[in-house]
């Protein structure tokens, strides 16, 4: 085989272990539209590395094959919640944020409480990944409680992975995931393994009865029973553009009470947003 044959062999053979941009934009828009997820032409080589593992699982060749094979009908019915484990980002720790667990405690509730004797608190955990913020949650509200007995509360969390949801509701973390839970807590509130030389630690279990997992996308209708009191969608925006943040905040507010709060990520913004909220604190809104 001549050399020039050679180079066009490992050409093509180089060009089909890499995704198209046909497929890439087929990927990119449908990931848009039914999940959010910005997938700019940045992000292919992204999406690449991620999508290795299930042409692995499924024993595909390239990209084109998976793609043919995701869009098809059996595709479409089996493979759609493994694409999105793999376009969804899920970075997070307990007590993330800190400042927002600390009004919650010394302003939020007491306040709530103050005005609403006999209901329930409602709160939503939106986008909760693998579990460590509605579980901060619920040892927050769990720690309130002792002070005030009367306190009722809920925690639903969802989010559009099933792969997180079996995390969180295992509960199980690296010991190092405690850093920046207070110490105190520790012992109240985690176990840890009885074989030491794995460093895990699993929330304890008057912790885990208190958080519903379910599976939501936020781009699909939804709807709950009651109103939320308070809604935690922190740095899950960020993966969306303006005009879905925007939407995605008005069905929020149509789920929150009047008076109730909702905590966004310190990166993300509402400014110029046409929304019926009041700024209390950064990245802190009441629902007016």
């Amino acid at each position: 085989m001549s050399d020039s044959k050679q180079v066009s062999v490992r050409r093509d053979q180089s060009n089909s272990r890499q995704l198209s941009a046909r497929d890439f934009a087929r990927f990119s828009e449908f990931i848009h539209t039914e999940c959010g997820i910005k997938m700019p032409p940045s992000k292919k080589t992204m999406l690449e590395a991620r999508l290795q593992k299930r042409l692995r699982a499924l024993a595909l060749p390239d990209y084109s094959h998976y793609c043919a094979y995701f869009f098809s009908k059996e595709g479409m019915a089996t493979e759609l919640p493994h694409l999105l484990d793999v376009v969804t980002t899920n970075t997070t720790d307990f007590f993330r944020e800190p400042n927002h667990f600390d009004l919650l405690s010394r302003n939020v509730l007491p306040r709530w409480l103050s005005r609403h004797q006999g209901r329930e608190l409602a709160v939503w955990s939106a986008g909760c990944s693998t579990g460590e913020e509605p579980y901060s949650l619920a040892i927050v509200l769990s720690e309130f409680q002792l002070q005030q007995p009367e306190f009722r509360f809920s925690i639903l969390a969802t989010d559009i992975s099933t792969r997180v949801l079996e995390h969180a509701s295992r509960a199980v973390y690296a010991e190092d995931k405690l850093e920046k839970v207070p110490k105190p807590l520790h012992k109240l509130h985690f176990l840890r393994s009885k074989d030491r030389s794995r460093r895990l630690v699993r929330v304890a279990p008057e912790v885990r009865r208190l958080v519903s997992f379910q599976r939501l996308n936020f781009m699909e209708e939804f709807s709950f029973k009651n109103r939320m009191d308070i809604i935690f969608c922190r740095n899950v925006m960020i993966y969306f553009d303006r005009p879905t943040q925007e939407r995605l905040l008005s069905k929020f507010c149509s789920h929150l009470h009047q008076g109730g709060h909702i905590f966004i990520g310190h990166s993300e913004s509402l400014t110029g947003m046409q929304l019926p909220l009041r700024q209390l604190a950064p990245t802190v809104y009441e629902r007016v």
